[in-house]
C-alpha cells in the first residue's frame, strides 16, 4: 500500500493555480466571501487546497487591504508588491506543524467518523457537529485572527446537520470562513449552493498526474506512469488507487485476452479471473470492472473519434488492437455489451455471485459480440 500523506499534511498542490489566484485575489482585496463550496471529482485535490488556503489564513491573518500598513480600496503599485502572491507557507511553520497535527485552536474540520461518544462508526454527518460549527463562531479567534471551518464532504450531512449548516450560513460572524468540500454538490440543497461562493476544480492533466506520480511512485516506469494517467480520469488520487489495486498488471492482462477476440484463449482468461476468488480481491476487482467497462466504451470511442484513444493511456499496440475490434461489429452492439456487462457487474456486488464466473461470462460477451460482422 502507497503511504498517503493527509491533506491537512500535504503542502503541494498542483494543476489548480486559477482556484489558488482567486482565493489570493479575494483575500489581497478584502472581498473574502464567508462562504466556499469546493467541488469537483474525488482525488483532485479539493481538500489540500482547503487546508493551503486554511494554512495561508491563520499565517496571514487579515486581508492585507484592511491593515493600517497595506493597500487600501486605492493602493498604489509598491504596497500591492508587499501582498503574497501565492497560498505557499513554509511546511516547518510553526503554524503549518500545528494543523498537520490536527492542533490549531482556529481551526476546526467536520467530517464523518467516530461519534463524539467514541461508541460508532458514523457514515453521516450529524446535526450536533454542524451545530459546533456555531459554538466555534461564538468565541474569539484564539490568535486574533481567522477562524476557519472546513466541512469534508458536505453531502454527507444528514437533513438536519444541513438545515443547522444553512442557519448558520444566514448569519455569519465577522472573521469566520467555512470551506465545504463536495463530490457532489447537486446533493446539496439549492440554499446552501445559493450562499457559498463556488470554486470548482477541474480534473488534472495527464502530465500533472504524471509529475505527481514520479513523486509518489518513482520506481514507475514511463510506460505504466502514461497507463495510470490515462486511466486516472484526472485524479491522481484515483491513479494512486488503481497502482495499490494493480490495475497496470490488470489492464495490461486484460487487453492481452481482448487482442486475440474473437477467439477466447479459456487457460488465459480463467487465470486473469481466478485473481478475484481470493478474500482480500475486492479492490483488484474493482478496478478489473473499471478496466474492462472502460475498455468496451474505449472500442466505441475509437471509432467516433478523430484523434481516436491518444488521451486514454494505452500503448499504440493496445490503440491498434481496440481500434481492429471496433472494426469486427457494429457500435450498437459494442454499447449492448457494455450495457449488458456493467449490469452482470453490478449483481455480483449486491447479490455476492462468483466473481471468477462473472468475468469468465463478460469476457464470453465480449469475445461473442467480436464474431458479429459489420
Amino acid at each position: 500500500m502507497i503511504e498517503r500523506l493527509h491533506p491537512r499534511q500535504n503542502s503541494d498542490l498542483k494543476g489548480h493555480g486559477i482556484a489558488e489566484d482567486q482565493l489570493i485575489n479575494a483575500w489581497t482585496t478584502g472581498r473574502l466571501h464567508h462562504a466556499w463550496l469546493i467541488s469537483g471529482r474525488k482525488g483532485i485535490g479539493k481538500a489540500t487546497l482547503a487546508y493551503r488556503f486554511a494554512r495561508f489564513l491563520l499565517t496571514h491573518g487579515n486581508p492585507a487591504s484592511e491593515k493600517d500598513t497595506g493597500p487600501s480600496l486605492f493602493c498604489d503599485d509598491e504596497n500591492l508588491k508587499m501582498l503574497p502572491s501565492s497560498l505557499d507557507i513554509n511546511p516547518d511553520s510553526t503554524i503549518a506543524r500545528r494543523i498537520a497535527a490536527n492542533g490549531h485552536a482556529d481551526l476546526q474540520v467536520i467530517e464523518c467518523g467516530i461519534s463524539d461518544d467514541g461508541q460508532r462508526v458514523q457514515n453521516v454527518i450529524s446535526v450536533e457537529k454542524i451545530r459546533s460549527i456555531g459554538h466555534t463562531m461564538s468565541l474569539t479567534a484564539g490568535e486574533g485572527g481567522w477562524r476557519v471551518i472546513i466541512v469534508d464532504a458536505a453531502e454527507d450531512m444528514n437533513p438536519n446537520a444541513a438545515n443547522a449548516l444553512l442557519k448558520i450560513l444566514e448569519e455569519p460572524p465577522p472573521r469566520s470562513i467555512i470551506l465545504l468540500i463536495s463530490h457532489a454538490p447537486s446533493r446539496l440543497l439549492p440554499t446552501i449552493r445559493s450562499r457559498c461562493r463556488q470554486l470548482k476544480l477541474n480534473e488534472l492533466k495527464p502530465e500533472v498526474i504524471i509529475v505527481l506520480l514520479k513523486k509518489w511512485l518513482p520506481e514507475l516506469s514511463q510506460t505504466e506512469l502514461h497507463s495510470l494517467a490515462g486511466l486516472s480520469d484526472g485524479s491522481i488520487g484515483h491513479a494512486l488507487d488503481l497502482a495499490d489495486s494493480d490495475g497496470i498488471a490488470l489492464k495490461r492482462d486484460l487487453l492481452q485476452i481482448m487482442k486475440d477476440f474473437p477467439s477466447l484463449d479459456m487457460a488465459m482468461a480463467h487465470r486473469f479471473a481466478n485473481r478475484f476468488t481470493r478474500r482480500d480481491s475486492d479492490a483488484a476487482w474493482r478496478t478489473a470492472v473499471e478496466i474492462a467497462s472502460r475498455g468496451l466504451a474505449d472500442i466505441v470511442i475509437s471509432s467516433a473519434r478523430k484523434n481516436g484513444l491518444a488521451d486514454r493511456g494505452y500503448l499504440t499496440e493496445e490503440v491498434a488492437a481496440l481500434s481492429r475490434l471496433s472494426k469486427l461489429a457494429p457500435a450498437q452492439k459494442w454499447i449492448e455489451a457494455w450495457e449488458t456487462n456493467n449490469a452482470l457487474f453490478a449483481r455480483a456486488e449486491s447479490m455476492n455471485l462468483d466473481k471468477k464466473q462473472v468475468m469468465l461470462n463478460a469476457l464470453t460477451t465480449m469475445a461473442n459480440v467480436a464474431r458479429t460482422s459489420v
